[in-house]
């Protein structure tokens, strides 16, 4: 088991999440800000390192416009020994990567125009996880979309949109359960069509759920994760007191966490912190698990 947080670290002085307006766009300034965010990353990583939190989320921001028609710039070659070092930092520490694009890649769109964009944006991801020479256990994790006012013709629309990716995305992607619409059952259909991982959100769960208890919906989607790509990942927060239904909490709730810890025995699983304060919260919750069998801790 590892634990850890997405994107920003708040305690290190950088941002690598670094981006600027499309419309003041150039090869230099695109340059300079990918080797700032690049920098960043490989400052936040060692970070983590010292401190355990040996899951990271990598923004998808790393290379801003990545996927836009008006990116010029060949960033993996111009960044080909940076990507390089940073992926051999990773295996060297045993450090499980993912990413996560923004809510606007829908391959089970109805407009084909969306779906079109949404796959220029998994090539990316993909091909910045592949520079870094990442094994298939860095993934790339996505909703299965919209619901269209028809369910099951969406779902079959992921499906045949699926089926369609190139295999160096295909193999990357995972499907999580979503607060509103696809549940751990609807995805685990999925799964059984074209044999995609299930990622568990425990919040998303708590929230939307087809009745499944927590320790037998992280029973069902550890299984549908093979060898080659890694134990089951899992995104974990809770409810913020007095937010709104499905709002996520500021900071780790102690207790909630401990309960997950023992629901999700003995399933091993790596933990992604969807909480607001980052990795403060990692490092609580890692000091939590220090008890846990399943906890890696260092020498390895």
């Amino acid at each position: 088991m590892k634990i850890g947080y997405p994107c920003i670290n708040r305690s290190i002085g950088c941002r690598g999440n670094r981006t600027f307006r499309l419309g003041s766009y150039s090869e230099e300034r695109l340059i300079a800000t990918v080797r700032e965010n690049l920098a960043c990353l490989a400052e936040t990583l060692s970070y983590n390192v010292r401190h355990n939190l040996l899951f990271f989320r990598m923004t998808s921001d790393l290379v801003p416009f990545a996927s836009h028609p008006v990116c010029s710039v060949d960033w993996q070659t111009i960044f080909a020994d940076e990507l390089l070092q940073l992926g051999d930092y990773i295996r060297e520490n045993r450090l499980r990567i993912s990413m996560h694009p923004d809510q606007f890649v829908v391959i089970n769109a109805k407009d084909p125009g969306i779906v079109e964009r949404s796959v220029r944006e998994l090539a990316y991801h993909t091909a910045l996880l592949d520079a870094a020479g990442l094994d298939t256990s860095a993934k790339v994790q996505i909703h299965i979309g919209g619901v269209y006012g028809d369910k099951e013709r969406s779902l079959q629309r992921f499906i045949r949109e699926y089926e369609r990716l190139d295999e160096r995305i295909a193999r990357r992607l995972v499907i999580e359960n979503d607060d509103g619409r696809y549940t751990v059952r609807d995805c685990l259909r999925v799964h059984e069509a074209v044999g995609i991982p299930v990622l568990f959100d425990r919040f998303h769960h708590e929230v939307n759920s087809s009745g499944e208890t927590v320790r037998d919906a992280v029973g069902l989607a550890a299984k549908t994760w093979t060898e080659s790509d890694g134990i089951l990942m899992v995104d974990y927060s809770s409810q913020q007191p007095g937010g709104r239904r499905g709002t996520h909490a500021a900071t780790l709730d102690s207790d909630h966490f401990a309960l997950f810890l023992a629901e999700s025995a003995p399933h091993d699983c790596d933990i992604m912190l969807e909480i607001k304060d980052k990795e403060q919260s990692a490092l609580l919750a890692a000091s939590l698990a220090a008890g846990d069998g399943r906890f890696v801790r260092p020498p390895f």
